[in-house]
């Protein structure tokens, strides 16, 4: 029996001998689920969460690598644009003498360069990095969390595109050309006033009505012909003609840039009409008409006759009305147009910011003012559409910026002005994006950090308890041994009765 119960120990102390040596070999305290079933489940979700970090981190590093890269190409898109304005800046000038062909070259490569570098770095429209960008880091263990543990940049849409055509300075040039201004309607010349080749009014001339109000408020009617002389002229010298003839009324005449044909601008009201060329090619289409559309503008088709009876309307700019009675005398646009500026200016409480000017081709009457304003019609005349056709108010339509022009390097500095703005806030979105990846691989690598030192102390093994275990193992192991010899060799005295 003593030796049956060392046997029992014997087995004992070897297996904790065991158990201890495999501890200490290992480094583990937990080497199988039988150590400890639920100490080893929260240690292995510790690892997994540790090993889903540290990709994480891999991944953060490697899209703040990318985004660091778009952000050198933004850098140097944006040094471009510096280089662009200032070529526009140049060429805007009027005293500038050189060649702006030679600044439009430049300016040319250097959108294409813009368009080139921006599909290099991934944000021309549509490119790898035009979408949003999403991260994943890791760190959320619940379906709750899942959200929490990307990161993303949301650089999609056109607006975050740095592309040329995004950037809207495909069109823009550096030329010397007009943009902007009031074409006339009805116009369909189609020989371009900027093609030095094209020649017009060869032995013939071609006169120009300009219905505008001058300084002091009052409407003038001034006619400009344009003369082409015995072989005729270039566009460069219709524009000076005209430009001449308007000397002293505000307004510009310019060569659309495209579609080549005349265009006029100004700040003041004008309309403007076109009289058929004598000979050669005309300048403009017969008839065509154009309204200062830089104002607010009411344009009324007029019969100039005096059947029917009076018309009464109020006009009215907001802070005054005045009550306007269009007589039926008043048989001719130039008399309708007198009549009404004489009572809009000569009232009690007068209204100069709103003047009736005929227009160009003398079959109308058009309001414009620089501010908006109201027509209201309270009486008709007998004879249907003398100027208005329905009772109530008059629709007037709203100012728009194409009265009003600047040449095509202004023009380009306004876009670049523009995409300089649209860059800066592409860069803000990418600078975001790279923080909030550093400031992400920051947390995943404290919850790294964290989590291993939860995992150790759950699993890693004491190795000073594990030692002294292991020497009280072997102590007990031997005494274990020399017991057994004791308990076996006991027995031996019984057979000394026996002798």
């Amino acid at each position: 029996m003593n030796s049956l119960v060392a046997q029992e120990n014997l087995s004992v102390n070897n297996m904790n001998q065991s158990k201890t040596i495999q501890q200490l070999s290992s480094g583990y305290r937990i080497n199988s689920s039988a150590d400890d079933a639920a100490g080893l489940s929260i240690a292995n979700q510790f690892r997994s969460d540790i090993s889903e970090l540290q990709q994480g981190v891999r991944n953060s590093n490697d899209g703040l690598s990318q985004l660091q890269i778009v952000d050198g190409g933004l850098s140097n898109i944006s040094q471009m644009l510096d280089r662009m304005k200032t070529l526009a800046t140049q060429s805007a000038s009027s005293t500038f003498t050189g060649d702006r062909s030679t600044l439009n070259n430049e300016y040319q490569q250097l959108i294409t360069e813009i368009t080139r570098q921006a599909a290099n770095v991934g944000l021309n429209s549509g490119g790898n990095f035009n979408t949003s960008l999403s991260v994943y880091i890791g760190g959320g263990r619940t379906s709750s969390q899942t959200g929490s543990s990307s990161v993303s940049v949301d650089l999609s849409g056109t607006a975050n595109a740095v592309d040329a055509a995004s950037l809207k300075l495909t069109s823009t040039n550096v030329l010397g050309g007009t943009v902007g201004g009031v074409g006339l309607t009805g116009d369909v010349q189609t020989n371009r006033l900027d093609n030095p080749g094209s020649l017009f009014l060869a032995a013939g001339s071609q006169t120009y009505t300009v219905n505008y109000t001058d300084a002091s408020g009052a409407a003038q009617t001034r006619s400009v012909v344009v003369s082409g002389g015995t072989s005729g002229i270039n566009g460069t010298a219709v524009l000076s003609q005209l430009n001449s003839g308007l000397a002293g009324t505000g307004i510009t005449a310019s060569s659309d840039t495209t579609n080549g044909r005349v265009q006029f601008s100004g700040a003041v009201s004008f309309t403007v009409g076109v009289g058929a060329a004598s000979a050669g090619n005309a300048t403009a289409t017969a008839s065509s008409t154009a309204v200062n559309t830089s104002q607010y503008n009411l344009t009324h088709a007029f019969t100039a006759n005096a059947a029917g009876t009076d018309e009464v309307f109020t006009v009215s700019d907001g802070k005054y009305a005045v009550d306007v009675t269009l007589h039926a005398a008043d048989t001719t646009t130039a008399l309708a147009v007198a009549d009404i500026n004489a009572q809009l200016q000569g009232a009690t409480n007068p209204i100069k910011d709103v003047t009736a000017l005929a227009t160009g081709d003398g079959a109308g009457i058009s309001f414009q003012g620089g501010a908006n304003f109201t027509v209201v019609a309270s009486k008709l005349s007998t004879l249907a559409g003398k100027l208005f056709t329905a009772l109530g108010n008059q629709s007037v339509t709203a100012a728009t910026t194409g009265g009003t022009a600047g040449t095509n390097a202004q023009a380009a500095i306004a876009a670049i002005n523009a995409a300089v703005a649209q860059l800066g806030k592409v860069q803000g979105v990418v600078g975001a994006g790279e923080n909030k990846l550093n400031y992400a691989i920051s947390l995943a690598q404290s919850q790294i950090s964290n989590f291993s030192a939860a995992q150790s102390d759950i699993r890693d093994a004491d190795v000073a308890a594990a030692a002294a275990n292991l020497t009280k193992a072997q102590v007990l192991q031997q005494t274990t041994i020399a017991a057994m010899a004791q308990a076996n060799s006991a027995p031996q005295a019984v057979l000394k009765l026996l002798q």
